[in-house]
């Protein structure tokens, strides 16, 4: 970026300046985002949603209690599922909670 403010930059460009300053946990989160509907298909995508990721700890919102419970059956297929999408093993462990949607 140089010194005329005019001057116009990329949107990659500026992308991969600010990605560089968060935390490994937030591109984590990101490429998450990215894969979630794909990774866990339709059903899955439309009641659940990637929230925070602390460590290799993912934590997800989920619209209802029964919904919970189904997915903590589903998660370690979800959690071999998310990794490969991800392309690396980032993710240790899902935490579901309900939460707004």
């Amino acid at each position: 970026m140089g010194d005329d403010p005019k001057e116009f930059v990329h949107i990659g460009q500026l992308l991969k300046t600010v990605l560089r300053t968060c935390r490994p946990a937030d591109m984590h989160l990101a490429g998450v985002w990215k894969i979630w509907d794909q990774a866990v298909g339709p059903a899955i995508a439309e009641n659940a949603r990637p929230q925070a990721f602390k460590q290799k700890l993912l934590l997800v919102q989920v619209s209802s209690p029964v919904w919970i419970q189904q997915l903590r059956f589903l998660k370690k297929d979800l959690i071999a599922k998310l990794n490969q999408a991800l392309g690396e093993a980032c993710i240790e462990d899902i935490k579901f909670k309900i939460g707004g949607f």
